[in-house]
């Protein structure tokens, strides 16, 4: 990518934001076409389930076009769609929370590791994987959105804050918490230490 591009490209989005702002409807696929797979990325990881993640971007991409005339001139389509994709995976994953009984179709695949490691290491940390994935779908869904955007995508506080419509103060006692209840599913009290992390 040459320092020409980045600026181009940027220029190249506002002018798809500002169309589509304008009710074309050709311009808004091509930032879908754009950010899909950042956005189905995200969803994923904040519900830890495929079909939710794709009912999930199916539904935020729905929600973005209809209030994409509401987008603020100065600000980014791809963090405004981070905002509507953590706010969309909280009310699916509450929906269906309430209903959802687990069955063997819906438990992950074994993680597999691309790295030049005796046998003993690698199983070590593809359980250690699984535990944590595992941890991470036992936290309800406010804590996972700012545990995955903090730990996951480096997101600041403040940026957090924003992306969730909360305040930073909320953003930090939430983060805590969902450390916490996160230590405390891969910590067995009684044992010690579950595992390594």
């Amino acid at each position: 990518m040459t320092t020409n591009e980045l600026p181009q490209q940027r220029a190249e989005l506002d002018r798809l934001v500002a169309d589509a702002r304008a009710g074309d409807r050709s311009a808004f696929d091509e930032l879908v076409r754009r950010t899909y797979v950042d956005t189905y990325t995200l969803a994923l990881r904040l519900t830890a389930n495929e079909e939710d993640a794709r009912d999930v971007v199916q539904e935020a991409y729905l929600r973005a076009w209809k209030g994409i005339r509401r987008l603020r001139g100065d600000a980014q389509f791809s963090t405004w769609m981070y905002r509507i994709t953590a706010n969309t995976a909280y009310t699916i994953v509450k929906r269906r929370r309430r209903n959802r009984v687990e069955t063997l179709d819906d438990v992950d695949e074994p993680v597999e590791l691309h790295v030049e490691a005796r046998p003993e290491e690698a199983a070590e940390s593809a359980e250690l994987l699984d535990d944590i994935a595992a941890a991470l779908r036992e936290l309800a869904p406010k804590l996972r959105a700012i545990v995955i955007l903090k730990d996951v995508y480096g997101l600041s506080h403040e940026e957090i804050a924003g992306e969730l419509g909360i305040s930073v103060a909320a953003a930090k006692v939430r983060l805590h918490r969902g450390r916490k209840k996160l230590r405390d599913l891969l910590y067995d009290e009684d044992e010690g230490m579950a595992h390594a992390v």
